[in-house]
């Protein structure tokens, strides 16, 4: 270590840059585990917000969990040191991909909400495309800073448990969607009303989103069956319910109790929708678009 004339040590530039790319590689590795590991948990779920940035709905699921195994790896690569240069070029990469996508559809999304966290809100806009950028510079600096990658054989055996995690997580998740029930009853209009009679279809919605006030449009046009019983329930700013229920044309009934049925449907966000049979789920919806759920309704004899 060298020593100036005033006999102060100076820290080696080599040591400041190492430091440097670790702190970015472990604050960009946070982001994309979180990310990553999120939409592995919720599959369903990341596949519903993908629709609702424009992915297909046949490609909205493969998408959610190839996207989950990518931004899972590149998180693990990010915070081992002789893999972050690899971690970061893959983040790089996917960030790459992402400003992208969102550039060429801005025109339909902005304004619109894109969320890679369960918890956080982006508004894709301006300032979108600033946190991403800064999210290159951490790439960047993680990358560029970084000791040589090496071994290449462990770092694809973290690959396989990404991937072995993201099919136990799709058919634990596929499981759940399938032995869920509903409570016995739930509370309209301060009565309570039997949810195991019968057929009946539960809509969660927030009245202030976009997409839910489209799908609600959507299916009041559709032609329902007569002894189909269709159940609203607001997920957010409940206050609203009533006004949301009256400006979309949404048929049926109105409940409150959203606790409850959050319980027995697990979700993470709104618009979703369940078709029950004697408490029994018939099918989950969690993408609204020119195909469903009016083909898995009209399946199962919910509509004509």
């Amino acid at each position: 270590m060298a020593h100036p004339a005033g006999g102060a040590a100076v820290f080696p530039l080599a040591g400041w840059k190492t430091a440097a790319s670790s702190l970015a590689g472990v604050l960009l590795g946070i982001l994309f585990l979180v990310a990553g590991i999120w939409k592995l948990s919720e599959p369903f779920n990341a596949a519903a917000r993908l629709v609702q940035a424009l992915v297909p709905a046949d490609l909205s699921l493969i998408a959610a969990c190839a996207l989950g195994v990518a931004e899972t790896f590149a998180g693990a690569l990010l915070f081992v040191p002789r893999f972050r240069r690899w971690g970061a070029w893959l983040a790089a990469a996917l960030l790459v991909a992402f400003l992208v996508y969102i550039g060429y559809f801005y025109g339909a999304l902005r304004g619109e909400e894109c969320n890679c966290f369960p918890w956080i809100k982006r508004v894709v806009g301006p300032g979108f495309f600033i946190g991403d950028a800064l999210m290159l510079a951490l790439a960047a600096i993680a990358g560029r800073w970084a000791r040589p990658a090496a071994s290449r054989r462990s770092a694809a055996l973290v690959l396989a448990v990404v991937i072995v995690f993201a099919a136990v997580s799709y058919g634990v998740n596929a499981r759940v969607q399938a032995l869920a029930q509903a409570p016995s009853f739930i509370t309209i209009d301060g009565k309570p009303f039997p949810m195991r009679l019968g057929r009946v279809f539960v809509y969660f919605f927030d009245p202030m989103c976009t997409h839910c006030d489209a799908a609600a449009r959507d299916m009041a046009k559709m032609s329902w069956s007569k002894d189909v019983q269709i159940i609203s329930v607001p997920t957010d700013t409940p206050r609203f319910a009533q006004d949301f229920m009256h400006d979309t044309g949404m048929p049926g009934l109105l409940s409150y109790d959203t606790d409850t049925l959050r319980k027995a449907f697990s979700f993470t966000s709104s618009p979703y929708a369940v078709a029950l049979e004697n408490g029994r789920v018939k099918a989950s919806f969690t993408q609204f678009d020119r195909k469903q759920p009016q083909a898995g309704l009209r399946q199962l004899g919910f509509i004509h």
